[in-house]
């Protein structure tokens, strides 16, 4: 792909007819800024230990207004790190959400502990307080809150129920980057949150995350458990921890680099695709927009999320899936939750553990979303959708 001037690309997409070419489901947002950045990096005698990863850090606790960041290979990486520095580990409890990309969530089982999922609430996704504080035992250890697809999870709710029953609240604002609550950025709410620079996120630099806390005893954990320094590398005493090497290098960080000092613009721009978005779904009976709740500030969406009406099922989901696929538009199911899925089944969970859960996900659909689609291409995708929802004969649902 060539990159031209900022909005621009020059791999003739906007010439050719939008039902004609492909649609990707995301598509990051570089310009000659990143190149530029990346180029420099390259062409200096050192792609890795060196200082742009500590300036990405740097940068990054700044934006948040956080102390301390530490960079990581992935939003799992970050999160397995979070728990060793807790010192969670095998036979302990940590409540997470079953609605959600299964990748973080992991990390609770690669440290040897066990996911105890918590149902969600029917509107914004986002982890139910009440289903939270059932699920709490002797044995729970922590609690992970997300913020899906962007929206902020009711943080308020969830730090009193943590202080109440002294747990550290962690953040997975993984899929959120410049959502706000109560007017504060996501990733200021858990006592350590973690970030992911994976395609779709806003902020990619193709593979990479971010943990941030305002700890230091937590932040040195996170770095004895990531990797030693370079010039740690010849002593054989200095960590009481085995590291798991897990730095990034500083050509992903040159880039993370530079997209940080973007955010605000590539924000901007996926905002005017939602407004887009908004604008020709109002004229789509029985399919609910992006919900925003009564605490949030802003939501800056992972994906353009929609919720078919109950007269559809999964299979009609998949269906409409397949129709736009066929149409050369990529859509997909946001989640199939977690409950459900082989690893989590065998631990005991079956069908019907999460109702909500389980109802919102059936119908979840996400939707090309990012700033280099065109009006007439998410009109195009709007109104595919619409015929594939008549082909299935699911007809106009009330929500």
């Amino acid at each position: 792909m060539g990159v031209g001037p900022v909005g621009h690309r020059d791999d003739g997409a906007d010439a050719v007819e939008p039902g004609l070419r492909f649609i990707p489901l995301s598509d990051p947002d570089i310009t000659s800024a990143e190149l530029s950045a990346v180029e420099a990096l390259l062409c200096s005698p050192r792609v890795s230990n060196g200082t742009i990863t500590e300036s990405f850090e740097k940068a990054f606790a700044a934006y948040l207004g956080r102390k301390y960041a530490v960079a990581v290979p992935s939003g799992t990486i970050g999160l397995l790190l979070a728990l060793k520095a807790l010192g969670i580990g095998a036979g302990q409890e940590v409540i997470a959400s079953p609605y959600s990309f299964r990748e973080v969530v992991h990390a609770i089982s690669l440290v040897g502990a066990r996911a105890v999922f918590a149902d969600v609430d029917y509107w914004s996704g986002a982890l139910a307080p009440a289903k939270v504080e059932e699920r709490v035992t002797a044995n729970t250890r922590a609690i992970i809150g997300g913020n899906p697809n962007g929206h902020p999870a009711p943080w308020s709710d969830l730090r009193a129920i943590a202080q109440r029953h002294q747990l550290p609240l962690l953040e997975d604002s993984t899929e959120a980057i410049g959502s706000r609550y109560k007017g504060e950025l996501v990733g200021r709410f858990g006592d350590i949150a973690v970030f992911d620079f994976a395609q779709p996120l806003a902020l990619t630099c193709g593979e990479g995350g971010m943990v941030v806390t305002d700890d230091i005893d937590m932040a040195l954990g996170l770095r004895r458990h990531r990797a030693h320094r370079l010039d740690e590398r010849s002593s054989v005493v200095v960590s009481s921890a085995a590291p798991h090497q897990a730095s990034i290098s500083d050509l992903t960080a040159a880039l993370g680099l530079a997209q940080l000092k973007r955010l605000e613009e590539i924000l901007e721009r996926r905002r005017l695709a939602e407004q887009l978005y908004n604008a020709h779904m109002q004229s789509f009976e029985g399919v609910k927009p992006p919900y925003v709740g009564p605490d949030v500030t802003e939501v800056n969406w992972l994906l353009y999320l929609v919720h078919l009406g109950t007269r559809f099922t999964r299979s009609s989901r998949d269906a409409i899936v397949d129709d736009l696929r066929i149409e050369h538009v990529e859509a997909a199911a946001y989640c199939y939750p977690l409950h459900l899925q082989r690893h989590y089944f065998e631990l005991g969970y079956r069908h019907g553990d999460f109702r909500v859960t389980e109802k919102i996900a059936d119908r979840a659909l996400a939707l090309p979303f990012h700033s280099h689609l065109t009006e007439e291409q998410i009109e195009f995708i709007v109104e595919t959708m619409k015929d594939a929802s008549i082909n299935i004969g699911a007809g106009a649902a009330i929500y």
